[in-house]
């Protein structure tokens, strides 16, 4: 995947189809793979359907959602589905990325019954998970639209799916800061105390790198704000600190220096710390506190017929 140093991606940046594939090219979309095979692989031989099921049984079915939702995560079905040996025909009734009302097909399937049976609960589980964020990430947005704050993800994702559940808070409207280690170099506690101070580990980043990469200091006082303000850092994290505490900090860092604000944001809160007026807000509650949407698939006899409003 092409290094963007210090640059968030955002899904207004582009359409929805370029930015599943901006995600997934060459490293992530070989995450992608192993992880859809491995998922695959959790579930086993379907026992149950190759006992119910003819080897050229033929199906119709229907993914429906049950709830009001963003639809995030089509574009992993036919990746799921080209791993089988059985032919099933795809027709995706809604755009990814659409919201729909609860009761909607927004796909349909034609082919092998024990392909589709085989591979219903994996097609589920990230349509369902990927969904889930979207939704409440847009949830997140809609608490501080107008202000100018950009909502940011963290790397406090799901092991294993970093690059998906990324995608779909860009789905939901949000920003994606770092996919790794590796995006952009941010001083947290265990690297400024291990430094001596915020001084010289930026010293030492500045001395190891040529060209060096945008620098965020994670500050967790004052002090450590009006020092990490006269460094030539891109960004000032405040962490963990009250709303009295942010508001003087916001007002020592100088103009043209990105200022986030993160720990313990909730939607109760969100709107009350962008009026402080920060660059960014991050919440990993995007990731690791979101609720999949109720999604489920059901297989029909060839002769029936599924429509897109549900009968």
């Amino acid at each position: 995947m092409r290094r963007m140093f210090g640059i968030e991606r955002q899904v207004s940046d582009m359409n929805n189809q370029s930015l599943f594939d901006s995600f997934f090219h060459e490293k992530s979309l070989s995450f992608l793979d192993r992880l859809i095979q491995l998922s695959l692989d959790e579930d086993g031989k379907d026992l149950t359907s190759m006992a119910l099921f003819s080897e050229n049984e033929q199906a119709e079915a229907g993914i429906k959602v049950k709830q009001d939702t963003l639809v995030v995560g089509l574009p992993i079905v036919p990746m799921i589905l080209g791993r089988f040996p059985g032919h099933v025909r795809i027709e995706f009734v809604v755009s990814e990325g659409a919201h729909v009302p609860a009761g909607t097909h927004v796909v349909k399937f034609q082919g092998s019954a024990t392909t589709l049976l085989k591979a219903e609960r994996v097609i589920l589980n990230f349509i369902g998970r990927l969904s889930g964020i979207a939704n409440l990430t847009r949830t997140f947005c809609e608490k501080i639209a107008g202000s100018g704050v950009r909502l940011l993800d963290t790397r406090k994702t799901t092991p294993g799916l970093r690059y998906p559940e990324k995608y779909a808070v860009a789905m939901g409207g949000g920003t994606n800061h770092r996919l790794d280690l590796s995006e952009m170099l941010m001083l947290k506690d265990n690297h400024i105390d291990r430094a001596g101070g915020i001084t010289p580990a930026v010293r030492l980043l500045l001395a190891a790198y040529d060209p060096c990469p945008p620098i965020e200091v994670e500050c967790r006082t004052l002090a450590e704000v009006a020092e990490a303000a006269a460094l030539p850092v891109q960004r000032i994290m405040l962490d963990n600190m009250s709303r009295d505490e942010m508001a003087r900090a916001l007002a020592m860092i100088p103009p043209g220096m990105e200022t986030e604000i993160s720990g313990g944001v909730k939607l109760e809160t969100i709107a009350e710390l962008a009026a402080l007026g920060p660059t960014f807000i991050s919440a990993g509650a995007l990731t690791h506190s979101a609720t999949c949407a109720d999604i489920s698939m059901d297989i029909y006899p060839v002769s029936e017929k599924v429509n897109s409003n549900g009968s």
